[in-house]
């Protein structure tokens, strides 16, 4: 039965102090060097090993859900060509330099995007990114979102890819690099339609998937594609409050049938990142806490005083003070222990975000 007990709780509850050097700004090499801390609910006991080992800390009957969501490069630099009802000759240099951070496909070559600098686009203005590709704001929205109608000469997809660049978190602070490309997607990442990675999945090597298989742990892949719903910064003081974006998910009926396997064999379920875990708990939050095979949107907020129905175990990331993230992850396991996990990771000099450090939580 899915239950959710309301508590009141303040966006200070889920405060901490970072060291600014702590923030990660390059992954580890090899990506399953990465540090890795086990946390464990029941007793709170707190172990430190190198990812490279998570085969071993899991269990053999264990299921590994991965997010297999890919990352497409959906940051795009254009110029400003001004209205749409006035001519724009082909002799005249654009004018001032525009970011269009594409976030969702509304279908029919519209989008929804972010621009910065955006108090200054308004519904008319058109930007031109290369030669070949131009869009033109249609609509405005909240907090800098426009929806906007691409028009372009070949195929979108190949121009985004051309002309994009990886869509790095801003507190990473540099700018992308060749690197990054490869750095920000995971290995198992298949269907395109994410604007950030699920950042868990980063540390895993072949080497690593091997491991895992070679002890009998099942590994299934759904989708959640990451959008700006997962980092949206929360603006209210109480928790509650704060309403999520909505993102899509898929969930495959091989997907949906090796979960409802597990659970019914008494298994953990132990989900790659918080957006594995938030479609899980969509999924469940639908069905009387079962996971079935279905496609849509998600707009699930997890914070402390959720009850999970699915989950067992979950492998995440280091999160940002104040995070929707760390909520979740503080739901799952006590607001309290993971802060207490936080400042023993500060010492310990664990890096952190997405990419950073990590943490299994059983």
């Amino acid at each position: 039965m899915w239950l959710w007990f309301h508590l009141a709780m303040n966006l200070s509850d889920f405060e901490y102090t970072l060291p600014p050097e702590l923030i990660a700004l390059h992954p580890a090499y090899p990506r399953d060097q990465s540090r890795l801390m086990q946390v464990r609910r029941a007793t709170g006991a707190i172990s430190h090993h190198v990812f490279a080992e998570l085969p071993e800390l899991l269990e053999p009957s264990d299921l590994l859900v991965f997010n297999d969501t890919k990352v497409f490069p959906a940051r795009l630099f254009g110029h400003r060509l001004g209205m749409a009802s006035q001519s724009y000759p082909s002799d005249k240099a654009p004018t001032a330099a525009i970011e269009v951070l594409l976030l969702k496909p509304l279908g029919n070559d519209f989008w929804e995007v972010l621009v910065k600098p955006g108090r200054k686009m308004r519904v008319g203005e058109r930007v031109r990114f290369g030669s070949r590709l131009e869009c033109e704001v249609m609509e405005r929205g909240e907090l800098g979102s426009r929806t906007v109608k691409f028009s372009y000469q070949g195929n979108f997809d190949d121009l985004v890819d051309a002309l994009g660049h990886v869509p790095l978190p801003p507190y990473i602070g540099r700018p992308n690099q060749a690197t990054d490309k490869a750095d920000y997607q995971t290995i198992f990442a298949r269907k395109r339609g994410a604007v950030a990675a699920p950042t868990a999945g980063l540390h895993f090597t072949p080497a690593v998937l091997r491991r895992l298989r070679e002890r009998g742990i099942e590994t299934c892949e759904i989708t959640l594609h990451v959008g700006l719903g997962t980092f949206q910064p929360v603006h209210v003081d109480q928790v509650e409050d704060h309403q999520m974006e909505a993102e899509r998910f898929e969930i495959s009926a091989e997907a949906a049938d090796a979960i409802q396997r597990a659970q019914e064999q008494k298994r953990r379920v132990v989900g790659v990142g918080t957006t594995a875990a938030r479609t899980l708990e969509s999924s469940a939050a639908r069905h009387n806490g079962k996971v079935k095979a279905e496609t849509g949107e998600t707009r699930l907020f997890i914070y402390p005083g959720f009850e999970f129905s699915c989950l067992d175990g979950l492998l995440t990331n280091l999160h940002l003070p104040r995070s929707t993230l760390l909520m979740l992850v503080s739901a799952f396991a006590g607001r309290e222990a993971i802060l207490k996990a936080y400042e023993i990771a500060i010492e310990e000099k664990y890096r952190f975000y997405s990419y950073g450090d990590c943490m299994l939580v059983v």
